[in-house]
Parts: structure tokens; sequence; C-alpha cells
């Protein structure tokens, strides 16, 4: 006798009252599947327990950690599916070793993510925030002379990790006429021919960007990939731009720098500590635009993400390799591959 796939949810998708917090289908989208049965997570832990994880096939997952420890002798489970793209807060090689898949939706925060990056090179070069500021204290036509704008033609904008939203950004900012430079070991020339990037080292992104944007992911090589020395060889007249993860730039530094005049000033969606502290001292800066790492976050993303997880889990039911899979390799494995027939001749 054939049974449903069971899809579990982490509890974070839900607000203290048992609300959604993420707009978009949902629970709908599930419901709308044949054959389908999916829990809620009852709690909510930082990292995913092995009897939280246990008796699912596919778990849909957005804060919690994913470790060894929770996937450790679960012959059951065939993926995680990660809600946008970065996935610091999941231990791929062991979820590999355990012949468990992890997708993340790279389509749905695309536009997004490259729309949140141009708002910030937009609002920093306007200085839209402190003239909106000085025009409600009644002082805008007193002091405006002193909070000119800068110009956008001709301008560098550099972007390290020319990637998925790298690619997006230059695309966006085309019709700025800005000078496009980028740095990613990981992408040809030939890749991004079609948005006019030149591909550079680290040290030219660094010296050359009026606007510098990061887009890599989180992990030991990106570890504070920008730090005082780095922030250093940057132009006293640059803007830094982060909405990747905060650890990426060390973030004592970027106060320091910003403090001292290294850089001019900085747009910031994410942060070492989340929730940042009140008292943490870029959320006092006038050079500084901040958000909670939320910038990204628009009906389109979420409505786009759902398709994606929901299509990744069809295409797991259909027996297919799913759209977004990060380690690939897991698919060839003949464990995970007894794990996949064992599950399509249970469902059927």
């Amino acid at each position: 006798m054939s049974r449903k796939v069971r899809i579990g949810i982490t509890h974070d998708f839900l607000d203290k009252y048992g609300n959604p917090i993420i707009p978009g289908p949902g629970l709908k989208a599930l419901d709308a599947m044949p054959n389908v049965e999916y829990q809620i997570f009852p709690d909510y832990l930082k990292e995913v327990t092995p009897e939280q994880a246990k008796g699912f096939d596919m778990v849909i997952s957005f804060i919690p950690k994913w470790t060894q420890k929770t996937v450790s002798g679960n012959d059951q489970l065939l993926a995680i599916h990660r809600t946008g793209v970065g996935y610091d807060m999941v231990d791929v090689p062991a979820i590999t070793t355990a012949s468990v898949m992890l997708t993340i939706t790279r389509d749905a925060v695309r536009r997004p993510m490259a729309v949140a990056i141009m708002s910030f090179l937009l609002a920093l070069s306007t200085r839209i925030f402190i003239k909106d500021r000085i025009t409600r204290e009644g002082r805008g036509w007193d002091v405006r002379a002193k909070y000119h704008g800068i110009g956008l033609v001709g301008r560098t904008l550099g972007v390290i990790g020319v990637g998925n939203i790298g690619h997006e950004v230059f695309k966006m900012a085309k019709p700025f006429d800005m000078r496009h430079i980028g740095c990613d070991p990981y992408i040809t020339q030939k890749a991004v021919a079609d948005v006019g990037v030149k591909l550079v080292d680290m040290d030219t992104v660094l010296k050359e960007s009026d606007f510098l944007s990061i887009s890599c992911p989180l992990n030991k090589e990106t570890y504070h990939l920008i730090g005082e020395k780095e922030l250093r060889k940057m132009k006293k007249t640059a803007f830094l731009i982060n909405t990747s993860r905060g650890p990426v730039v060390d973030e004592a530094a970027l106060i320091k720098a910003l403090s001292e005049g290294w850089i001019r000033g900085a747009g910031i969606d994410v942060f070492e500590q989340e929730p940042t502290p009140v008292d943490n001292p870029l959320l006092k800066m006038d050079n500084v635009i901040v958000a909670p790492h939320a910038l990204g976050h628009t009906d389109q993303l979420f409505l786009t993400m759902w398709d994606e997880i929901m299509g990744q889990i069809a295409q797991i039911i259909r027996g297919e390799m799913p759209k977004g899979l990060v380690n690939k390799e897991v698919w060839d494995k003949p464990h995970f591959q007894a794990k996949l027939k064992k599950f399509l001749k249970a469902i059927k």
C-alpha cells in the first residue's frame, strides 16, 4: 500500500502567535499537491535535531542550522529545501555524506536582491536619507548645499562575487553608464561579456571601485574577506555595499573605516550579529544606510521562492534531479540512489 510524501517545515516560518511570516501561497501550495502531507515542527530550535528531522522525506527550512548530528542515522530524508541562496547554516559536507540533497532558490532572489543593491547605490549617491531628514527638520533649504550627491556617469561599479546576483546587478546598472569591474575566481570573462564587466583581481576591485558591492557566499574562505587591510586600499570617496552575509566584512574594521574616513559611506543589510544591538555604532552614522537583512524581501521574491520549492519537490517525486541543487555530487551516490528508489517505490 502506497503512502503519502512527508514534508516537514521548520517552525521559523511562523510568528509567536502561529501565523505565517513569509508571504505567498506557502501551505496552500502544499495542500494543492496530490499525495503530499506536511507538518510544521512544533518548536523552533537554532539547530534542527535528529528527532525533528525524523520521519520526513523532505524539509523546507529557513533559519535553523543543519549539522552532522541532525542527519546522522537518518535513512529517509532526501532533501533540505532552503529558502534564499545563502546556506552557511547548513553543513554541506555532512549532509552530502549522509546522502541528503540541499536545494536553494536562485531565481527567487536574483532580481529582488539586485534591486536592493541598486537601491543602496542610488540612495548613497543621492544622499537621499540625509536630505529627507533635514527637510523634515525644517533645515533643508538652509543646509542643502552641504549635501550634494555624487553623479554615476563614468564612476566605477565593482562587485565581489559576479554569479547569480552580481551578474544581475551589472545588468540593471547598464543604463547608468558606469564602468563595470568584478572579482570572482569561479566566473569566466565570457560569462559576463553580456553585461560589460571586466574581471580583475581583488586589489584592483578594491582600489578602483567608487561603489563596491559584495555578493559572495559566507564560508571559510570569505569570512572577514573585507577587513582593515582591504578597507584601507579603497578610495576615500568610495562606498561599500554589503547584502551577502555580515561576517564577510569585519564589522569592527568597517566601523573604524567609516569613523576615520577611510571610505565615504556604506549600505548595510547584514550584520555580524543579527539582530544587531541597538548600540551598534553603524546605526548612528549619517554616512551609513542600514536594513534588517530584509531589503530584498518583496512579494515577488516570496512568490517565486514558493514556486521554486514546489517545483523542486515535484521533481524529486518524479525521480528527477531538482533545480537549484547545491551538492550535485550526492545524486550519483549509490546510497542516495538506494534511498530515492525506496522512496519512489513507497509512494507509488
